[in-house]
């Protein structure tokens, strides 16, 4: 069976569900989330998405992020998602949602109600190759600069949480 997301409207209430490329190639309105994992530093674990993913490939973005299963809550989405990209399993909180849209060249779009979500980690992750290429640690200032200097790096909706949450993430 392939993967479904679940299409919700404005204030988060599910409508049903929809195969993942044909919400993203239709452009639906559908719950996701993003990770940001933390270090006793103060530094934001990244990870580079993998050479082959559909869209956004090699491009830095937050640890993870993914899309919620039918029934399942948004902690447990992120903390599942964690084991399966990054290889480690951490307590993490839910500190803010949003609705964002990005489209990409590939004609697909994100539409989404994203879900921010932070923990924290210091030991190394266990990276699914299949899944990510590479990761590091950043303080939120050299993120913030980078991205400046540096945009097409960064996935569009790493981005967009950033520059609308930075002020949330430094005193997350």
């Amino acid at each position: 069976m392939k993967e479904q997301v679940v299409l919700v409207d404005i204030q988060d209430n599910p409508i049903g569900l929809m195969e993942k490329m044909e919400a993203h190639e239709k452009a639906v309105l559908h719950r996701a989330f993003s990770v940001f994992i933390f270090n006793d530093k103060g530094e934001l674990m990244l990870q580079q998405r993998a050479a082959h993913k559909y869209h956004s490939p090699l491009l830095w973005t937050n640890t993870c992020c993914s899309h919620q299963r039918d029934g399942e809550s948004n902690i447990e989405a992120g903390r599942r998602r964690l084991q399966e990209e990054m290889g480690f399993v951490t307590d993490i909180k839910e500190v803010f949602s949003f609705i964002y849209k990005a489209p990409f060249d590939n004609g697909l779009t994100e539409h989404e109600l994203d879900h921010v979500m932070i923990g924290y980690y210091n030991k190394s992750p266990k990276i699914n190759k299949e899944e990510v290429e590479d990761y590091k640690w950043m303080t939120l200032i050299d993120v913030k600069s980078d991205i400046k200097k540096n945009p097409e790096k960064y996935t569009a909706w790493f981005k967009i949480i950033f520059d609308k949450s930075y002020e949330k993430l430094t005193n997350a």
